[in-house]
């Protein structure tokens, strides 16, 4: 199982509800939410299948949003 992050501008729950048609679909993608509470409204897709994150990137901006790879510095800096 993969998980991947990023960080986008959908932040309210018409824009979380004008993804669901296309990610719900997508074949390699088991679950997604975004995190609109979240200063970086959170993407965060679980997949089985390696997904390449400028996949997941291209889809979001074609569909008008930004959207970036969310890094794990905060979590190495923990450790």
């Amino acid at each position: 199982m993969n998980i991947l992050l990023f960080k986008t501008n959908i932040n309210t729950d018409s824009k979380v509800n004008s993804l669901k048609p296309i990610l719900d679909s997508h074949y390699r993608i088991t679950s997604w939410s975004v995190d609109t509470m979240d200063v970086d409204n959170v993407l965060r897709i679980v997949t089985k299948q390696d997904l390449d994150d400028t996949e997941i990137i291209e889809l979001i901006e074609n569909l008008g949003y930004s959207c970036s790879t969310l890094t794990d510095e905060l979590h190495e800096s923990d450790s």
